[in-house]
């Protein structure tokens, strides 16, 4: 996401009631439970109804919920977002629950209300880096930055921002155009620590550092994927593992398509500086799209945009299963229109319906 453009959980099973969602608690994992079936070649999911909604109070006029990012620990889900509020201005919350069907009365904070403070941050990842045994919130003020905290359940505890590059490197700003710099994604392998964004101009960077030395020294950007249509390589960008193979990562990227709805295209590759394969990469096979998306009752979103996955972890591997895959996604009522940055977003969550394990 960015300031102004055009324009998930481990859970044993399932529930759907009245267009909402209650999953179980994950139980611990066997051998079998392990993805090592091959992703498939097609997706299909079905959606739950509006999990997550804006809640104002006296000094936060909210209009949109958006940008998940999610992990689980200690029995319970701890979910950030992007906010946008009445004068198109962004900021983010955070909300924790037990269980998805708890998720809409759960209490949100606002993290204006932390060290964070004020002003434009967007677009949250949160991971633990288990080399520092240290929580991490990377977000976007404009330029790629990060907040720490030792307690995730903790709202208050997070760490003023610090950036992870002081500039746009300058093949970002050889190529950006009219875009702009957005969605930073971390991943990391067992030496190398990598940094993704977009610039909402049909490219695709990436940066990096060693374990070592992250968060610091991000140099290095190359771009990693370009399109001539830039609404085909939007934004979004998420890089995951997937669990129980030697090396195999999938990216997913949002895109907007011919209709002018958002959806997610994907590839996969062998590590993270691997060449990146198509695999459910087109509008007619789409990796997640209102095509391939079945609903309980009335369809509430024609987008699935900005998200994340449900991870089997919660390290800065960025580990998923590929049995059991979910997406915490952003959605919007059908027939919303007019400033991007007013649009009223909503968060759900997709199961995949067609797992090969």
């Amino acid at each position: 996401m960015r300031v102004a453009r055009w324009c998930a959980a481990l859970a044993a099973s399932i529930l759907f009631l009245g267009g909402g969602i209650a999953a179980a608690e994950p139980r611990p994992q066997t051998s079998d439970d392990v993805g090592v079936s091959a992703l498939p070649t097609s997706f299909r999911w079905s959606s739950s109804g509006v999990l997550i909604s804006p809640k104002s109070d006296s000094t936060h006029n909210i209009l949109a919920v958006k940008d998940p990012t999610v992990v689980r620990h200690n029995n319970n889900w701890h979910v950030f977002a992007s906010t946008a509020n009445s004068a198109g201005g962004y900021n983010m919350v955070y909300t924790s629950f037990g269980d998805w069907s708890q998720a809409a009365n759960a209490p949100q904070y606002y993290l204006d209300r932390s060290a964070i403070g004020a002003g434009y941050r967007a677009a949250p990842q949160v991971f633990y880096f288990a080399p520092q045994n240290r929580w991490y919130l990377v977000y976007q003020t404009g330029l790629p930055s990060f907040s720490t905290t030792t307690d995730i359940s903790n709202p208050q505890s997070w760490s003023a921002p610090r950036n992870f590059q002081s500039s746009m490197p300058a093949i970002i700003q050889q190529n950006i155009g009219g875009g702009y710099w957005v969605d930073f994604w971390v991943v990391c392998d067992s030496v190398n620590c990598y940094l993704f964004s977009s610039d909402d101009n049909g490219h695709l960077y990436r940066a990096q550092t060693t374990v070592a030395n992250f968060p610091n020294g991000f140099t290095n950007t190359v771009m990693v994927m370009s399109d001539s249509n830039k609404y085909a390589l939007w934004e979004a960008s998420n890089i995951y593992k997937v669990q129980g193979t030697a090396n195999q990562y999938l990216l997913v990227i949002e895109a907007i398509g011919s209709n002018g709805k958002r959806y997610f295209r994907s590839w996969t590759a062998n590590g993270i500086t691997g060449n990146w394969t198509p695999l459910a990469a087109t509008e007619s096979n789409p990796f997640a799209r209102s095509t391939n998306v079945t609903f309980s009752g009335n369809a509430w979103t024609q987008d699935i945009s900005h998200g994340e996955m449900i991870r089997a972890g919660i390290d800065q591997t960025m580990e998923i299963n590929s049995c059991r895959m979910q997406y915490l996604y952003q959605g919007l009522a059908p027939g919303s229109g007019g400033d991007y940055n007013r649009l009223p977003w909503r968060l759900g969550l997709l199961t995949q319906t067609n797992s090969n394990c």
